[in-house]
């Protein structure tokens, strides 16, 4: 299974971003899909999270600026970030848990896109 993630960038603050992450392989259901970030010099943290009946959670400090969403079709989740703060930037990476044709369960991560906050 690949993760395939795009939309980072270079944005000023109160800016916005879309995230996308798309999953391809054998991939017979997703249990969930997520976004962590990690800024340099601090641990790996996940931003928002949504799962296969559509319960979301979000981390304290994006609640009401970010918001996570899927297409189940097309294995892809979104994270529409709003009203950037320089405290945004991290790499931020796509996780997903799914189960295979033989129902065993993984979880997988993308490579990690660059969002940079700054005027």
């Amino acid at each position: 299974v690949q993760l395939q993630a795009s939309g980072g960038g270079l944005v000023q603050p109160g800016g916005s971003l879309r995230l996308s992450c798309s999953a391809s392989g054998s991939i017979v259901s997703i249990n969930a899909m997520a976004w962590y970030r990690q800024a340099q010099g601090k641990q790996r943290e996940l931003v928002a999270g949504i799962s296969s009946g559509g319960r979301i959670a979000y981390e304290d400090s994006v609640k009401g600026r970010f918001t996570i969403s899927k297409d189940n079709a097309k294995n892809t989740a979104y994270l529409q970030m709003t009203s950037l703060k320089p405290e945004d930037t991290a790499v931020y990476y796509c996780n997903i848990n799914y189960r295979d044709m033989w129902d065993h369960e993984y979880i997988s991560w993308g490579q990690g896109t660059l969002v940079t906050v700054s005027s």
